[in-house]
């Protein structure tokens, strides 16, 4: 029996951070961007990304193993897929998420060993500095990057909700921790009869407005600068908190779902929604590595179920609750008043 044993997957996974490195070094040099252009000859195509001659043609060709560059005539081009996700020219770029993942949580993640032993968070806090978000928003450079990254991992989600769930029945909403504010721009893109607004800390609305603007929707959408652990959310027919949940305690979970009960009135809807864990939490390996990525960033975030959260929601009044799928490892639950 053991003949038939294979260790090919756990080879794979425990490497998988050479594959994962390469990639990112691309998109950190705009390889993608550059092949945007066309394809380039290996010589002009080290010359420009200032590629070592011992290391160049590796790289490169390990790229067209990993599928994310074709190769012929000796000329490099991108692929359909990084072209179109890749190429930081584009909207539909999700580099951001990399880029992040590059420069703070791949050596962050190499201390995870000991955040499993201890429980405690390994990014600049460990050191003595401020936490993620104050570490994040004291740099405006930074603070963009950042908020381009939640674009990145949640612009496919934004498109689903802005579509599936039933708009027709509301007229207003509220996207709170609306970063850039794609999810409310594809739903004010996608539902001309909704007004909507983005709720988030000062210094974002000109980050907001700028991509607000750039989707044509500014006539319909506007920014509400607030604290929502000091203030109370403004009031909506729908509230929404993408990616926003995981990053807290409980106590503070239940907090936050208690000021989104109290901003809608009756028949209102709440849509929570991120990478929700299955409930047999066998599945989405995605989310669970999400909460342990909260481990490493936050005193006491996690990630949770479709379950978990429909029972906070019912603790806070909601009437109803429902998960539904969303696109990948992302769900929502929706709740309502």
């Amino acid at each position: 029996m053991h003949e038939q044993l294979k260790p090919d997957k756990i080879m794979q996974t425990g490497l998988g951070f050479w594959a994962s490195k390469t990639l990112m070094s691309a998109i950190e040099m705009d390889l993608f961007t550059e092949l945007s252009r066309g394809s380039q000859p290996y010589e002009a195509l080290t010359a420009r990304l200032g590629l070592h001659p011992r290391s160049a043609r590796d790289f490169l060709d390990a790229l067209v193993a990993l599928g994310f560059l074709q190769r012929s005539d000796g000329r490099y081009s991108n692929t359909p897929e990084t072209d179109l996700f890749l190429d930081r020219k584009k909207p539909s770029y999700i580099g951001g998420l990399l880029e992040m993942a590059n420069q703070r949580l791949y050596p962050f993640w190499g201390h995870l060993t000991e955040a499993l032993r201890t429980g405690l968070p390994q990014n600049e806090v460990k050191s003595g500095g401020p936490g993620l978000f104050e570490t994040l928003y004291a740099d405006p450079a930074r603070l963009k990057q950042f908020l381009a990254a939640m674009t990145g991992i949640s612009h496919a989600a934004n498109m689903t909700i802005a579509r599936a769930f039933p708009w027709k029945d509301y007229r207003t909403f509220v996207d709170v921790g609306t970063a850039q504010g794609d999810l409310a721009a594809q739903i004010a893109l996608a539902n001309p009869h909704l007004r909507g607004m983005g709720f988030d800390l000062p210094e974002v609305a000109p980050i907001f407005e700028e991509y607000v603007a750039a989707a044509g929707v500014t006539d319909r959408l506007s920014f509400e600068p607030g604290d929502f652990f000091k203030h109370g959310f403004p009031k909506a027919d729908v509230v929404l908190m993408g990616h926003i949940l995981h990053d807290w305690d409980l106590p503070t979970k239940k907090v936050l779902i208690g000021k989104a009960f109290e901003a809608i009135p009756s028949g209102g809807a709440l849509v929570v929604y991120e990478s929700i864990i299955d409930n047999d939490r066998s599945k989405n390996a995605f989310g669970l590595m999400m909460s342990l990525n909260m481990l490493i960033e936050t005193p006491g975030g996690f990630d949770y179920t479709g379950a978990d959260c429909s029972a906070w929601m019912a603790e806070a009044g909601f009437s109803s609750t429902r998960v539904e799928p969303l696109v990948g490892p992302d769900s929502m639950v929706i709740g309502i008043k």
